[in-house]
């Protein structure tokens, strides 16, 4: 991306004092969990469609070498090798790794997220530096992983981890080469048996997929990325899971299919997105034009505003002209009692009814910085609750991809919406308003944690249906907690959002029911 704009540093003090209030711990409840043994293998997952490859068999994977040569019994050796003197430190990453690929990699990519998730201070003269792609270990570092970005990083990786599964038990079911542990009895299975063709590697697949995206995503973080690849794999031959040609073959794999989403991302409109003085004065003049007071940004000095033109994005689940019909009506007019209304509404929020309850709300969904944004704070949802249902690696791509896409999809809508009505926040109408975290550096209308959690909670109750009232709940207490912390009006903002996500959703449910997955 050339230019990525930034949060607001109005209230930076207030937030480095909540800052473990708002921060989420990346692997909290997941630290321990058992071994991942799936309840269903999910053998026929290469004929489910996938997002980029025309089929599974795109990428051609060759043909294993027979498991009765001298090359094969070396890598079985390789494996004994490492379990007759294993220590306690590979002990620890052979059960880390066992938990689940999918779930692991999702975790390191909210990692990357939380700790990019901070916004650079002004310079002297009163400018503001931007992250720059080609120079990330420079400051401001890159990239600055503000809710837009993050909402993207989050789609492509799960996007192209899907899609390489997908791929890779097309060859596992094609060629049905057996795991190591079965092959031969000598080898201890450290991790629960399968009966999952081993080849190629779908671990492997994973991280290499995974890895290629992250390194586009975030290269300053690269030696660290490749680190955890490395683990991985060798988590998976001290297991006695894959023998080094299975993690060969996958890595390959992986990588083949990442690239197909690196072309992708690079041609998405996205490194467009931060615009420029002129556009953002466009902006502000068509506003005005409609006899509207226009978003002004409340930070001294004034800062640019936050991607606005992210809208223009391209989305994975529908085509552009899909976002501007997704695109709601307008909000009150500015100058009308509509507005007056819904802006005293929150200044007696904030003022009379700032209960200790309330502000745990506010502080619990505020995921601003320093935190995996409200996108990655459904990631975290999402992924405690499949934990439970053990699903296999490449049921849990799929699920977690749809979410992915359905979580960037919902941020383009959004940023359409506040970008085009560049609508002024409460705070802006009146000033007497005190916000209980900071003020985002963009529109108000409409809600963007009320636009990302509609669209998450409809989706993952149509995955996990039984928790859907569960979800619902969820979103709706995310999207009030923006009333009640004064950054957003209630009723426009807030539920027009929840009701922008939940369509949005409804585009990722349409593909779950299409996929061959269900």
């Amino acid at each position: 991306m050339k230019k990525i704009i930034f949060y607001s540093f109005a209230t930076l003090a207030a937030a480095v004092i909540i800052i473990v209030a708002c921060n989420k711990d990346i692997t909290g409840r997941t630290e321990n969990i058992a071994p991942l043994f799936p309840a269903n293998i999910d053998l026929d997952a290469g004929s489910w469609k996938p997002v980029l490859l025309t089929a599974p068999s795109e990428i051609a994977v060759p043909a294993p070498g027979a498991i009765n040569t001298p090359d094969y019994t070396a890598q079985i050796n390789e494996i004994k090798a490492w379990q007759a003197e294993i220590t306690d430190e590979e002990e620890r990453i052979v059960k880390y790794w066992s938990a689940g690929a999918v779930l692991r990699w999702n975790e390191i990519l909210r990692e990357l997220v939380a700790r990019h998730n901070l916004p650079p201070y002004q310079n002297e003269d009163g400018t503001y530096p931007a992250p720059d792609a080609n120079n990330p270990l420079a400051y401001p570092y890159f990239p600055f992983a503000n809710p837009p970005y993050a909402a993207r990083a989050y789609a492509y990786v799960t996007a192209a981890q899907y899609d390489a599964l997908v791929a890779a038990w097309y060859y596992k079911k094609l060629y049905n080469r057996a795991a190591p542990y079965t092959v031969n009895a000598t080898v201890n299975a450290l991790i629960p048996k399968s009966d999952l063709p081993s080849y190629p590697s779908e671990d492997a697949t994973l991280a290499a997929a995974a890895a290629e995206m992250l390194k586009v995503l975030f290269p300053g973080d690269q030696d660290y990325i490749q680190q955890k690849v490395e683990e991985h794999k060798r988590a998976r031959i001290i297991a006695g899971a894959n023998v080094r040609s299975d993690l060969e073959a996958g890595e390959a794999l992986g990588k083949a299919v990442a690239q197909k989403f690196v072309a992708r991302a690079r041609g998405d409109r996205a490194g467009q997105a931060g615009g420029n003085p002129a556009i953002w004065k466009q902006l502000e003049d068509d506003c005005i034009a409609r006899g509207e007071i226009p978003w002004r940004s409340l930070e001294e000095p004034k800062r640019p505003p936050m991607l606005p033109l992210f809208g223009k994005v391209k989305p994975f689940l529908f085509d552009s002209l899909t976002v501007i019909a997704l695109r709601p009506g307008p909000p009150p007019s500015t100058s009308g009692g509509d507005m007056k209304m819904e802006t005293e509404e929150v200044y007696t929020q904030v003022t009379t009814k700032a209960t200790r309850e309330n502000i745990r709300i506010v502080h619990f969904w505020a995921d601003g910085v320093g935190t995996y944004t409200p996108a990655g704070h459904w990631m975290a949802i999402a992924a405690e609750d499949f934990v439970k249902k053990n699903f296999s690696e490449v049921r849990w791509a799929r699920n977690m991809a749809l979410l992915g896409m359905a979580e960037m999809d919902a941020a383009i809508v959004c940023w359409d919406t506040k970008f085009y009505y560049f609508n002024p926040r409460p705070t802006q109408m009146n000033p007497k308003i005190k916000t209980l975290t900071g003020i985002p550096n963009f529109p108000s209308y409409i809600s963007g944690h009320s636009t990302f959690s509609g669209a998450a909670a409809r989706l993952l109750g149509h995955l996990v249906p039984e928790r859907a009232a569960a979800y619902n709940a969820m979103a709706e207490e995310a999207a009030r907690s923006r009333f009640l912390g004064g950054i957003h009006y209630n009723k426009s903002d807030c539920m027009v959002g929840l009701d922008v996500g939940r369509s949005v959703g409804d585009y990722a449910i349409q593909r779950a029911k299409t996929d061959g997955a269900e």
